[in-house]
């Protein structure tokens, strides 16, 4: 791993370190009574930062420049395993207990949806680009930007729809009037009126009119969109600051299958449909292999902390990956040494 690797990967250690300084210092305030610090700080980033970073890049996106195979190799697979994951953690789940009231139902029915897209979410940005820059250049990092361009926009609307599905199936469950055309009405009104669906629609419509963002939304939306990362870096350290040390250890177990699910599973899955799927090899197969090793990325939490479930659960893994991440990219690159020496 490049010296440079190695400084990114330490810089957001200590970005989380300062975030955990400050909620045991309390400088936001006491987590109990009025709004929760965190929360707060996830909720400005899902409504504020997050929505113009999705609207930016679905407005400024341009069809004619993408590598489409690249990115069907890895969005293909990516899904598939998103729905996999989903899937298995529906089946695991315990039923709701009867006498659960509406927002313990919720809660429930969100787990599912979030552990899948903590396995899957990378870190795309502060680990992914100085990575694939440092080793493949300009080549390379054109490939992983056309990923970045469409990794929020697909992997987030996806299990967007997936929990708000669940949740309109678990409020459905405790209202005696439900029918199946106010759930599917009500679970279609909650996906396109979301922080995240919502921005990727309107920037799809303003991205067929063929008209440029103007200089100072480009600009605003920009400036928003960039304060993303250190945000979530932050709330990461602060939410581990405010969780008793008890359920942290109790969400370590979960979080430690999320990690193996995401710097292993998720990768080989990518290589195999690549490889021996779409073709893809050189420089092509390994970024997007790079692409889906990368470890957790930060948005788990803020995902988590919309609808209120496993947080300290995300904000382990988040931890536990980015630390196995210095190990396994090791052995990535490795594998895909062996490959390319295989032709």
């Amino acid at each position: 791993m490049s010296l440079l690797v190695f400084n990114k990967l330490l810089g957001i250690f200590c970005t989380v370190a300062l975030g955990w300084a400050a909620g045991r210092m309390r400088w936001l305030g006491e987590p109990a009574g009025g709004m929760d610090p965190a929360r707060l700080l996830g909720n400005t980033a899902f409504y504020i930062f997050v929505p113009a970073l999705l609207f930016r890049a679905t407005a400024r996106m341009d069809p004619s420049t993408m590598p489409w195979t690249a990115l069907l190799a890895y969005f293909g697979p990516a899904a598939a395993y998103v729905l996999a994951v989903y899937a298995v953690q529906r089946w695991r789940q315990p039923p709701a207990a009867a006498g659960h009231d509406l927002e313990a139902s919720e809660r429930l029915a969100a787990q599912p949806a979030t552990r899948a897209f903590a396995a899957v979410f990378g870190n795309s940005a502060q680990v992914g680009v100085p990575l694939v820059a440092a080793l493949y250049g300009e080549a390379g990092l054109a490939i992983h930007v056309a990923l970045i361009s469409l990794h929020a926009l697909v992997l987030l609307t996806l299990c967007t729809m997936l929990i708000e599905l669940d949740l309109a199936r678990a409020r459905s469950l405790h209202e005696a009037t439900a029918s199946l055309w106010r759930t599917l009405t009500s679970t279609v009104r909650n996906a396109v009126v979301h922080p995240v669906t919502l921005p990727v629609l309107l920037g799809g419509l303003w991205n067929a009119t063929g008209l440029a963002l103007p200089g100072p939304v480009d600009e605003t939306l920009a400036l928003l969109g960039s304060a993303v990362a250190p945000l979530c870096l932050v709330l990461i350290g602060i939410t581990l600051a405010y969780t008793d040390v008890a359920t942290v250890r109790r969400a370590a177990r979960r979080a430690f299958g999320t990690t193996l699910l995401k710097l292993l599973v998720l990768p080989a899955l990518v290589l195999v449909a690549a490889r021996w799927g779409f073709g893809l090899q050189g420089l092509a197969l390994q970024v997007v292999v790079l692409m889906a090793a990368l470890p957790t990325g930060s948005n788990a939490l803020i995902f988590a902390q919309r609808y209120r479930v496993l947080e300290a659960e995300a904000t382990t893994a988040i931890v536990l990956s980015t630390v196995g991440y210095v190990v396994t990219v090791t052995g990535w690159l490795s594998v895909l040494a062996w490959l390319g020496r295989r032709g």
